[in-house]
């Protein structure tokens, strides 16, 4: 069994989006950021007060790309881990590109914003999916970030036609529509 400590509409978005994807069975532990990824129960799960957070069999991981990773190799069935080392290697160089530029740009203002994501417009540019031509957790990972940020920094499906036409693409898998609305209502009676 996996226990899943997240907050809705965070980054751990990401997680919930594959842990659906997958079909893996998960005890949802709904948490709200800051007061209750800092409560003395969460920090004992993970210290960093940070979501998400997965459980299994005693082992905890954190961070989204790490859970990703995890989830796509757990369920090989799922089809969510490109084929073959450099497919891997592709996947795990999205997240991180994700996690270490995407994400921290929030904080470095929105010239910063509108640069990071033109580079992922070129990275993107051409394709249907980060990786290998098919859904992958790198295509999760990207949506989550440009799902959250996209409205908050203005950011244009014009400018941005290949990361635009890839979230709408997301936005009509069944697990996403599934986890959006899990959220929407936990969000609610919160």
């Amino acid at each position: 069994m996996i226990t899943f400590y997240f907050s809705p509409g965070s980054s751990s978005l990401a997680t919930h989006i594959a842990l659906n994807e997958v079909g893996a069975p998960f005890e949802a532990r709904p948490l709200t950021l800051q007061k209750g990824t800092r409560t003395p129960d969460y920090l004992e799960v993970n210290p960093n007060g940070k979501v998400p957070a997965l459980v299994v069999d005693g082992t905890v991981l954190t961070e989204v790309a790490a859970t990703l990773f995890y989830l796509a190799r757990a369920f090989p069935q799922a089809g969510l881990m490109p084929a073959g080392a450099l497919g891997e290697a592709e996947a795990v160089s999205w997240m991180s590109f994700a996690a270490s530029t995407l994400h921290p740009a929030v904080g470095q203002g929105p010239e910063r914003v509108a640069e990071v994501w033109q580079i992922a417009e070129k990275k993107l540019a051409g394709k249907e999916w980060c990786v290998g031509g098919k859904y992958s957790i790198a295509d999760i990972h990207l949506f989550r970030l440009y799902w959250r940020f996209k409205d908050r920094f203005g950011l244009k499906p014009d400018d941005h036609p290949s990361i635009q036409a890839l979230h709408d693409r997301i936005l009509q898998r069944p697990a996403v529509k599934k986890t959006l609305e899990d959220e929407a209502k936990i969000s609610a009676a919160q």
